[in-house]
């Protein structure tokens, strides 16, 4: 069994919204050379950041994510391999037009021992669904405009959509549910966990590292998983490493359990015969700022920073050679929409009229993660190199992830950004690709405006699940043919292991480690 744990993220880790695709999930390989499970161990897992803000429903950054699914559920759970919905805090669920009605498993608990209730759960819904609150879920784990109704003696809880969603189980898939002691007191979330997850945070040290301690008798994890399971971790650390070539060092001597590695360094790790878990995702992904005040804002400046690129060269360096194509935006398997809405669209490489378009413009500032490897900031360099010959003087930055989502969602300092931003679901996207931007309390943080792409949307939305892929890769199509957005590679992301086995389909899942005998 390979469960997805959903989210979605700005970085460099890949995050996952489960679809309803057909496509293969991740995959292991190498050997740790032992198949002896052993129990009260510690697991260690690299992250290359720090998540900052704890309030599980505060962020949409991957580490948070990745420590979101150690203290938090979600009401249902997706299967990685088929993308069929699975029971998670929910044991029956159902769907019929804009009515989404859930049955809660009974006797789940919450870290402090009261109980998880419909109400809850509701409660949740409310939250999230309430715009003063600025959750970076709102439109795109919850539908804008849910609202949702509880029956504590039937356990159920019935949501009800202000218009069509046709990957709604998707979205709940993603959405974290937070304990009435953390939904009373907020404040209590920036050093400890409310919720029902398999782990209860029990020491915080901001930048260094997060300590988690096993609950017992969690029994209502993805499609039934509990802590039970022979060769579960007592205690996981999450530990912050930002330097990839120090995770790999730290990974191979065994210091820790887990660390995502995609540039040069995996290709050691690799020889080592180390256990993987690889998930296909995007990794190279352009956005531009069409905010104003930027010369990015003018749809030829950024048309002529895209032809001044070869893209099949960049793709080719970020990956260190690994990677491939990207074929669409949401990329994350099983691909809810499979297709290509990218490689015919996208704007060939023409030097000589960027050029034109670009004499005379200002320098430009292009931000990425220098927590994704020398392969990346090779590449970025290269794409500096290939803007120069073009005329434009473009300033190429590195700065952690931490800073990186500060520029994006705060200062709005950056004309052009690498954020690899992974779903499988095309509909999560809508609202960091249309709608409000961050001034009117939307997540839309590059300003895109693209009629083509709405119109495209609320035709795919009419549509029930997949029946709309179609639709909803001819608007994917439209920004990318606009130069709006330009996805230029895809890669396997690889989480390796040593001392543990475990699968990251997009996200760690707790449940699923499994600590070897030395």
């Amino acid at each position: 069994m390979k469960l997805a744990v959903t989210a979605i993220s700005l970085g460099v880790t890949a995050a996952l919204l489960a679809g309803c695709g057909g496509s293969d999930g991740g995959s292991t390989s190498g050997d740790n050379g032992s198949s002896d499970y052993v129990d009260g161990a510690t697991f260690t897992m690299a992250l290359k950041g720090d998540p900052g803000k704890l309030d599980p429903q505060s962020s949409a950054s991957s580490q948070l994510f990745t420590m979101n699914q150690l203290g938090y559920d979600n009401l249902v759970a997706i299967n990685a391999d088929t993308g069929a919905i699975e029971s998670q805090l929910a044991s029956d669920w159902k769907v019929d037009g804009k009515t989404v009605t859930l049955t809660l498993n009974e006797g789940i608990t919450c870290s402090d021992g009261s109980d998880f209730t419909a109400t809850t759960a509701a409660d949740n819904i409310a939250y999230v669904g309430d715009p003063k609150n600025k959750s970076a879920y709102l439109g795109t784990f919850l539908p804008a405009g849910a609202t949702a109704k509880a029956d504590d003696a039937a356990g159920t809880v019935t949501i009800t959509l202000a218009q069509p969603a046709p990957f709604v189980l998707n979205g709940l898939a993603s959405l974290p549910m937070v304990c009435d002691a953390g939904m009373k007191d907020r404040k209590s979330l920036a050093a400890g966990t409310a919720g029902t997850g398999p782990y209860v945070l029990t020491e915080a040290a901001p930048g260094d590292h997060y300590t988690y301690e096993v609950r017992d008798g969690y029994t209502w994890g993805p499609d039934g998983a509990t802590t039970a399971e022979k060769g579960m971790p007592e205690t996981v650390v999450m530990k912050i490493i930002e330097n990839e070539g120090t995770a790999a060092n730290l990974l191979a001597a065994g210091d820790v359990n887990a660390a995502q590695v995609i540039g040069p360094d995996a290709k050691r790790l690799e020889a080592q015969n180390l256990f993987s878990y690889g998930t296909p995702a995007l990794q190279g992904e352009q956005w531009y700022n069409h905010n104003d005040g930027h010369a990015t804002s003018d749809p030829a400046v950024r048309m002529a920073l895209t032809q001044a690129l070869d893209l099949a060269e960049l793709a080719s360096v970020s990956t260190a050679d690994a990677g491939t194509p990207a074929t669409t935006l949401a990329a994350i398997q099983p691909v809810a929409c499979p297709g290509d809405s990218v490689s015919g669209a996208l704007p060939a490489q023409d030097v000589d009229a960027a050029k034109t378009a670009l004499a005379g413009k200002p320098e430009l500032t292009f931000l990425y993660s220098s927590a994704a490897g020398s392969a990346v900031a090779a590449a970025a360099e290269l794409a500096v190199q290939q803007w120069e010959a073009a005329g434009v003087k473009v300033t190429a930055k590195g700065v952690d992830e931490t800073a990186l989502q500060g520029a994006i969602f705060g200062t709005g300092d950056w004309d052009i950004a690498w954020v690899p931003l992974n779903v499988n679901s095309p509909d999560q996207l809508v609202p960091f690709l249309s709608g409000a931007g961050l001034a009117d309390g939307g997540t839309n943080f590059s300003g895109i405006d693209n009629k083509n792409y709405t119109d495209g949307v609320a035709a795919a939305s009419a549509q029930p699940g997949t029946d709309g892929c179609d639709a909803w890769l001819d608007a994917e199509s439209s920004l990318v043919s606009a130069a709006d957005i330009v996805p230029f590679a895809n890669n396997v992301v690889k989480t390796f292991g040593n001392g543990a086995e475990f699968e990251t389909p997009g996200q760690l899942v707790p449940t699923s480690i499994r600590m070897l005998a030395k």
